[in-house]
């Protein structure tokens, strides 16, 4: 683990309750989630759900997880077999990665990643091979991405919805990377933790949902994002037997367990009407129009994402007018220069080069939090 440090989200975290700037740099909501679910983890404790809950997960939340599935996208997992309740989607993607990959073996995946994937690849031993989404449209690069496989690819690590860019592939993107997966027989596991916020009518595809995919694809999820409730830690993974059996094997000497209370809460919240989830959509959409047109109003170059909390924008322009080198730079200084903390994308990428002046930046916060940070950003055009 030479070389991974401080996750930046905890740097930035920390540079902006030391300097009383409004954190726009980590992807977790300042309101709560929904009456229904919050209720239902008092209830749980109060009910006495405080002990280990089994190892792959209290079986309420397992049968909620295959209901869901079918419900938005007609995929029947065996909950007794084919769905694995974790610590979070990031425990989810360190027990597939670390049970199918061995010392020697290549992960596929884009940049800029979600850190902890750079992180879960070293620790199976294997090597990384990526491809780059280039700002503005992030779109797949088809001859960088077939370089990317070889007679040593195992798997594929896929983000769709995708952080930090807020990218949602399109169909015809992930058959392309489907076909690569399928000729060289690797694994795909897929992380959709953001499937339900999309924008614009984005329509995210499961890559399970895909011919000849089910019995290749680990499908993996969390409450977190969707029910605002990020600090509980409710993730999950589905897919065939085996593949999850592995990920058990894996995940009980990670964490063993976790969660307990909060398992049952998160299965009401999957099973909320259709009004929920369209609503909660709907929300972010708004106030992602907001922060995107306080970027530009402030002279940055935005890409509109189509899901997600996030957006990037290149901040080249003032880069030039303060006199720094990298978007890097940028963010350490932007507490002072206007009270909001953003984070470098840079840091989700092995070619840095490529996103030397991105910023990413969370709007996944109150209303009034996101005016004020878009007016303390306009000062930085003035």
């Amino acid at each position: 683990m030479q070389g991974f440090g401080a996750t930046i989200f905890g740097e930035m975290s920390l540079l902006a309750a030391r300097t009383g700037a409004i954190n726009l740099g980590q992807g977790f909501p300042d309101t709560d989630g929904p009456r229904e679910v919050l209720e239902a983890a008092r209830s749980a404790i109060a009910d006495g759900v405080n002990q280990y809950p089994p190892p792959t997960g209290l079986p309420v939340l397992r049968e909620a997880v295959a209901a869901h599935q079918q419900r938005f996208y007609g995929l029947s997992p065996d909950p007794g077999t084919e769905v694995l309740v974790t610590v979070g989607a990031t425990e989810a993607i360190a027990a597939a990665v670390l049970a199918l990959c061995e010392p020697g073996d290549e992960v596929v995946t884009f940049e800029p990643y979600y850190d902890s994937y750079a992180a879960t690849i070293a620790l199976a031993g294997a090597t990384r091979r990526t491809s780059v989404l280039r700002f503005p449209d992030f779109a797949v690069d088809e001859e960088s991405l077939r370089a990317a496989f070889s007679s040593r690819t195992r798997l594929v690590l896929l983000n769709t919805p995708h952080n930090p860019t807020g990218k949602v592939f399109t169909r015809a993107e992930l058959e392309l990377i489907c076909e690569l997966a399928r000729q060289h027989d690797a694994y795909v596991v897929t992380d959709e933790v953001y499937e339900h916020l999309t924008f614009d009518g984005a329509q995210h595809v499961p890559v399970a949902t895909l011919p000849g995919m089910a019995e290749r694809t680990i499908t993996i999820s969390s409450g977190g994002k969707t029910f605002a409730t990020t600090g509980w830690k409710v993730g999950w993974l589905t897919g065939p037997a085996e593949l999850v059996s592995a990920c058990r094997t894996v995940k009980q000497f990670l964490t063993y367990v976790g969660s307990g209370p909060f398992q049952p809460a998160i299965a009401v919240g999957l099973g909320l009407d259709d009004d929920y989830f369209d609503g909660f959509a709907a929300s972010l959409q708004g106030k992602r129009d907001l922060l995107v047109r306080g970027l530009r109003d402030a002279g940055l170059d935005v890409s509109t994402p189509a899901g997600t909390y996030f957006v990037i924008a290149d901040a080249a322009g003032l880069m030039d007018k303060y006199g720094v080198s990298d978007a890097v730079d940028l963010c350490w200084q932007l507490p002072e220069r206007a009270g909001v903390v953003g984070v470098p994308v840079s840091v989700f990428h092995d070619d840095a080069e490529a996103a030397r002046t991105l910023v990413r930046f969370a709007f996944c916060k109150k209303d009034d939090v996101l005016h004020e940070a878009v007016r303390r950003l306009r000062t930085l055009a003035s």
